[in-house]
């Protein structure tokens, strides 16, 4: 036994701490996680499980619709329940919570309630109290920005949104990142007006440059009011509405206004000055391959290193150090060819380098493209449209970025990104037959480049 109250103290008990927690214990290492807030950190209470729940509940009315159009059903009345969504969603996380709790207690690992703050290189203090331990994880997350205008105080982020008393009727959506347009969509298809706007002349930067205006030409199909160009300059708020003053000077009433802005990493009030742990001009902690910062013990893993800001990337993250240090298996995380989605309507998949991407590392590429509508659209009006793209690198036909917009994008992509991430050439992809009729069955018949 060391000199040491815990092998690896843990500060923050989401998706990756958990997991790192969990595996250290595993190996035989004595570990202790402290958390002020949930258990699951972002992604269970406050981001992927509840925002995918409202996704779901979102897509209702469009199938009512094309049930009803296309397909011979005869509808009753519809009509949808805020209140009674919110009170089921809730439940749901807190059984995850208490799933959480019950891997740490299964694993041994002591979870500690409250704020954890590092008093020195090897020291942490919760509640007063004070714990050592030879190896310190900070696994603390990112918190949502507000920007710094008068009257911010009367908007809310997405961590509110999720626990909104009322649906808004009127909603404007200042942001153009994954969890603006996810929200767009969502409360859209519930049955809000929406207004999304975004400061740049094309939302979701970082994407695929056809993705993006692919995605913005179909939201807007579904009467979602997406302008570019402009942003909120102040907010003030009436008896009965909140009214936004725009850079064009034009002004918006709305009944919730909601930004989302970007994340940034939760590095506040964690004593980091005190171990003298250096963060990077982002304000994230600067960490090496191994997810160690500058201080040798004390490691720093997920959205708080803003590398790779994912729930799976977090977790694989974590498992590596644990792996790392307590299992004699050197593992360094790997943050290429990770497969991502937006749960937009449609939605997004992707894998691998965008477009603009590949012709940096490569030069000389292959672009094939496609776009159509969906069989199941063809009994109906819906005008939504398909977008599909492949990115090949000319001289060794490797197969290097893989883009969807569409009905079950995400659990397409997944399937390919095993592909990509074995090196898949589109000769690979060329003798694979397709499953006919789906829309997976395009990217094995992807012909002629563009």
């Amino acid at each position: 036994m060391s000199d040491f109250d815990f092998d690896l103290f843990v500060i923050g008990a989401g998706s990756g701490g958990v997991r790192a927690a969990r595996f250290s214990a595993g190996f035989g290492a004595r570990v202790a996680v402290a958390e002020e807030r949930y258990l699951g950190g972002t992604c269970v209470n406050v981001g992927c499980i509840p925002k995918k729940l409202l996704v779901y509940a979102s897509h209702f009315a469009e199938d009512f619709h094309v049930a009803q159009q296309g397909f011979g059903w005869s509808l009753g009345e519809t009509r949808f329940d805020w209140k009674t969504f919110i009170k089921n969603k809730d439940g749901e996380i807190q059984r995850l919570n208490g799933i959480y709790q019950g891997l740490l207690d299964n694993t041994g690992v002591q979870h500690i309630q409250g704020h954890a703050r590092i008093v020195d290189a090897h020291s942490v203090e919760v509640a007063g109290q004070r714990y050592t331990a030879k190896n310190i994880l900070i696994a603390t997350g990112s918190w949502p920005n507000m920007p710094d205008i008068p009257g911010i105080e009367h908007a809310i982020s997405s961590n509110e949104a999720f626990h909104l008393e009322e649906q808004p009727q009127r909603i404007l959506i200042v942001g153009g990142g994954y969890i603006a347009v996810e929200f767009a969509c969502i409360l859209n298809g519930l049955g809000s007006e929406v207004i999304q706007l975004y400061r740049g002349p094309l939302f979701l930067r970082g994407f695929d440059d056809d993705v993006r205006a692919h995605l913005a030409e179909e939201i807007r199909k579904r009467d979602i009011d997406l302008r570019f160009d402009l942003n909120v300059v102040s907010i003030e708020k009436t008896d009965s509405e909140f009214c936004a003053t725009l850079t064009d000077g034009s002004q918006l009433s709305a009944d919730q206004i909601l930004f989302a802005t970007g994340r940034v990493p939760l590095t506040e009030n964690l004593g980091l000055e005190n171990a003298g742990v250096k963060l990077n001009d982002k304000g994230a902690i600067a960490v090496d391959e191994t997810s160690r910062s500058n201080v040798p013990n004390i490691y720093a893993i997920g959205d708080v290193t803003d590398r790779m800001n994912l729930t799976p990337v977090a977790i694989h993250e974590g498992v590596c150090l644990a792996n790392t240090l307590f299992n004699n298996t050197p593992m360094n995380p790997v943050h290429s060819n990770v497969p991502a989605a937006v749960f937009s309507q449609p939605p997004i998949g992707t894998v691998g380098l965008t477009e603009a991407q590949a012709r940096e590392e490569f030069g000389a590429v292959d672009i094939y493209r496609s776009s159509f509508r969906s069989l199941r659209n063809t009994l109906t009006d819906s005008q939504e449209k398909t977008f599909m793209k492949l990115i090949v690198d000319k001289k060794s036909d490797r197969v290097v970025g893989l883009h969807m917009v569409g009905p079950e994008a995400g659990e397409i992509v997944q399937g390919f990104a095993v592909a990509i991430k074995c090196g898949a050439t589109k000769k690979d992809f060329d003798s694979t037959l397709g499953i006919h009729p789906t829309s997976a069955e395009e990217f094995v018949t992807l012909r002629e480049p563009g």
